[in-house]
């Protein structure tokens, strides 16, 4: 029987010189056979594990070479022919976000702190692309120190599972209509932010957005077409947040922003500007060109008083039906302060009842005028609450609290009646004008309206029904098209008018305006507010008037605030306005005083409507201060948009080197605006390089100069508007 021996030989020196050898035989038969146990019993571990479809590795733990199975390399793409990372290369091929963790539970395991090894990771592959893995691994090995010599493990391929598991967790968390965070995420995100703001003390802001005119869209055009609507218009607002924010969808059209990091309120004010441009881009359907607007009300943390997640909500909530009060397509800031002390007061339907009841509420009249021709055209019924406790009241305060209750509807009627017996007052002493009354949507619903209106009326036989216009929202209005407008035709079989308040801030339609009988357009006050210095709402105001003209029309703008608004209004053919520019609402007493002594201001004396030839010169004057207003915001560091600076590019410029020369360059008038325009441009460039070079203060200090300059460009523009060879 041959048996295997180990054998051990040393010499013997005598004077440096070998004499003779000394050995020892070992039997190792039975060590020899437990590492052929071992050795088989690896093989039938590694035929097993593969198998099963994992991979294989064994690794030195002293040395760091490895051995790998054929499909350990197969799931990393790699063939036998392929020469493999070495261990510490392979380590750096662990995705770096998970590097630390692998990191952590090898050496927890080793140091004989966990029973095992497993651990998940990404570990990139021979293509560079990265695929989950699920590794076990155990100890064979150690020395007699107890030290670890081998180890030996599977890798398991578990990208499948993580890429479900990730899509439940984006079922879970993101709408699956925008893939925008939903409730679940927005809590949380909230909570998150609210905990970072209190130890960072810094702000927070919730904004809570609605979109406006979103329900007509969908009723005309299909509620696919509104998907497409929301997903594009979720996209925009998105990017126009930072990457910090978080924008989530809570269902149908309405959202939640949660702005963090905030030094305070006013750094909010660019991303809520953003916000609502974003959701009032046009956008492109097929062959329909869609446009809606958003209602935003936005509230901030930390507060004087505690408050949680579910409180800043419904605040923003609040806010945001008060954005819809005033006209929607704006932001409206929560008082919480205020909130606080009238809350108990007034904030409930019960108080308001005895408010009308014992007589609180009052009415204030804002006139309407006509700037050519000076004559007060009438006024419009304005409702306060004379608070006996909190003072003068705004309708922002109450009516949002009533604006679903059938108390909306016992105001309203009050609010007709009351302003019926004011110009039974005003007749007496000399004052003969219409007043308009605003109708809720509310009181329109009722079904004996017209009934209870003509009542109403008798009971005034020395008022002309055609004296008093009702002014219904456009949003309202388009809520239920055919019950609109038979209600507006039995008004008009009684004298009574209608007017269309707010024209072009809902789903305006050439379809709807031709069906419904409305005497007259109120152009919404935001686009003539901002005509002078945005040339787009002074395109939105041109339509309009020329939609009035087609389909004969009266119109009437709001929100002339300044002189200027009302010389701009009147080239443009819109004579009859109202506004803080004209009169502020005033007390039913004061009105016949002050129609009495009102006259137009000089500066709209002999101002003409200019002709439809000459508007692309009445754009260029806006177009030119839009620019200068995107100058000063960019030095104010509150726009990162700069605009042209090469004197030709800026639509100023455009319409200057083009149509300005075409049409202009005879005048006397015209040469100086060259000159001026690139002087304006000169100095531009200036003070932006002064703020760039951080000589911001320097810069801003000269903003005056700007200004200067812009001032006598539009002068000139001015003199060549009005020449005599018109």
């Amino acid at each position: 029987e041959t048996r295997p021996h180990w054998l051990t030989v040393s010499t013997v020196k005598e004077n440096g010189v070998t004499t003779h050898y000394v050995g020892t035989y070992t039997d190792i038969t039975e060590r020899k056979a437990a590492e052929e146990l071992l050795r088989e019993s690896d093989l039938r571990w590694k035929f097993a594990i593969e198998g099963s479809g994992d991979g294989v590795w064994d690794t030195n733990l002293q040395t760091g070479e490895s051995q790998y199975s054929k499909r350990w390399k197969e799931m990393l793409g790699y063939t036998d022919e392929d020469i493999l990372p070495t261990r510490q290369e392979w380590l750096k091929r662990i995705h770096p976000e998970d590097q630390s963790h692998v990191a952590t539970s090898m050496q927890a395991y080793l140091e004989g702190k966990t029973p095992s090894y497993v651990v998940e990771y990404r570990l990139r592959c021979k293509d560079d692309s990265y695929q989950w893995i699920l590794a076990r691994g155990i100890i064979v090995s150690r020395s007699d120190d107890g030290k670890p010599l081998r180890m030996i493990g599977t890798h398991t391929d578990i990208t499948d599972r993580k890429q479900h598991e990730q899509q439940l967790e984006h079922i879970a968390h993101y709408d699956a209509l925008t893939s925008l965070p939903n409730r679940v995420l927005l809590a949380d995100r909230l909570h998150q932010g609210m905990i970072q703001a209190q130890r960072r003390g810094q702000r927070l802001a919730v904004a809570y957005l609605d979109l406006d005119g979103f329900k007509a869209v969908n009723d005309n055009h299909g509620h696919e077409t509104g998907d497409q609507l929301l997903i594009t218009i979720a996209s925009r607002m998105k990017q126009a947040l930072r990457e910090s924010d978080t924008l989530a969808r809570l269902g149908g059209d309405e959202f939640v922003a949660v702005l963090t990091d905030l030094a305070d309120i006013e750094a909010s004010v660019p991303m809520l500007t953003r916000l609502l441009s974003a959701a009032a881009e046009p956008v492109h359907i097929g062959d329909l060109v869609l446009q809606v607007s958003a209602s935003l009300g936005v509230t901030f943390y930390p507060q004087s008083n505690e408050v949680d997640a579910d409180q800043l909500l419904r605040q923003a909530d609040q806010a945001m039906y008060q954005a819809k009060l005033a006209g929607k397509n704006r932001y409206y800031v929560f008082d919480a302060a205020q909130d606080s002390s009238i809350r108990g007061h007034h904030d409930s339907l019960e108080r308001i009842r005895r408010a009308l009841i014992s007589q609180e509420f009052v009415l204030h009249y804002q006139p309407k005028v006509n700037m050519r021709t000076g004559v007060v055209t009438g006024a419009e019924a304005l409702i306060r609450w004379q608070h006996p406790e909190k003072g003068l009241l705004p309708p922002g305060v109450f009516l949002p609290v009533i604006e679903d209750h059938m108390l909306a509807v016992e105001v309203g009627e009050w609010v007709i009646s009351t302003a019926l017996t004011q110009m039974e007052i005003w007749h007496a002493v000399g004052l003969d004008i219409p007043v308009s009354v605003n109708v809720s949507a509310r009181q329109l619903q009722e079904l004996n309206f017209v009934d209870r209106l003509r009542e109403t009326l008798s009971r005034h036989p020395n008022i002309r029904p055609g004296c008093l216009e009702l002014e219904v929202l456009e949003t309202s209005a388009l809520e239920d098209m055919t019950h609109i407008s038979k209600l507006i035709e039995s008004c008009r079989s009684i004298g009574v008018k209608f007017s269309l308040d707010d024209f072009g801030t809902g789903y305006s339609s050439l379809t709807y305006l031709k069906r419904l009988p409305v005497t007259t357009l109120k152009i919404d006050q935001s686009f003539v507010r901002d005509m002078l210095d945005d040339p787009d709402d002074l395109s939105i105001l041109q339509g309009i008037l020329g939609l009035a003209t087609a389909f004969n029309r009266e119109v009437i703008a709001e929100g002339v605030e300044t002189m200027a608004h009302g010389a701009m209004l009147l080239q443009l053919g819109c004579d009859q306005v109202q506004g803080y520019g004209i009169a502020r609402p005033m007390p039913a007493h004061e009105l016949p005083a002050w129609a009495a002594t009102w006259r137009p201001d000089s500066s709209w004396v002999d101002l003409y409507r200019i002709s439809r030839d000459d508007f692309a010169l009445l754009f260029a004057g806006v177009e030119h201060r839009a620019w200068i207003v995107a100058i000063e915001r960019f030095l104010k560091d509150e726009g990162k948009m700069l605009p042209p600076l090469d004197q030709h590019e800026c639509r100023f410029g455009k319409w200057l080197n083009i149509e300005g020369i075409l049409r202009h360059q005879t005048h006397p008038d015209f040469q100086p605006i060259f000159e001026l325009h690139q002087q304006v441009h000169e100095l531009a460039t200036e003070l932006l390089k002064l703020h760039l070079h951080e000589q911001k203060e320097q810069a801003l200090a000269r903003l005056p100069e700007l200004f200067t300059l812009r001032d006598a460009l539009l002068e000139q523009l001015k003199k060549l508007l009005l020449r005599k060879d018109h």
